[in-house]
């Protein structure tokens, strides 16, 4: 059996895994998928706070608020982290499903890529200062 450490350090690999990720798909003007894998940075270190405070498994959520809200960090987040939040959730649902892929596109500049990219970066920072690592 994994102790909690270990399944801490599991779920934030992946985000730092995923983060690399989302920097090549940045690179390579991958933009469908530079929010996709922001996404999946933001909820894989949500998951390790989770269990870094609660000391159990995470819902089996992709809901970036419902997570934050469960975990107990939400109340220590500024507004810009939280606006972050609001800014992944769709784009989690939007590359998986994309109704209108070239209407999507034309939202996703390199700018506005990169802008949550690092924006992404500083909160996935912020979250593992919080896990005291």
């Amino acid at each position: 059996m994994k102790s909690k450490l270990d399944k801490i350090l599991y779920w934030f690999e992946l985000a730092v895994y995923d983060m690399e990720t989302a920097r090549a798909m940045l690179k390579t003007r991958r933009y469908l998928y530079v929010g996709f894998m922001c996404h999946q940075v933001i909820e894989k270190s949500l998951k390790a706070y989770y269990w870094y405070r609660k000391g159990a498994e995470p819902p089996y959520s992709h809901n970036l608020l419902l997570l934050a809200g469960k975990s107990g960090i939400d109340p220590v987040m500024t507004d810009e982290q939280r606006k972050l939040l609001y800014t992944l959730m769709p784009l989690n649902i939007k590359t998986r499903y994309p109704d209108d892929k070239e209407m999507l596109l034309k939202s996703l500049t390199y700018n506005r890529c990169r802008s949550i990219v690092k924006e992404t970066e500083d909160l996935k920072k912020w979250i593992k200062k919080q896990l005291l690592l």
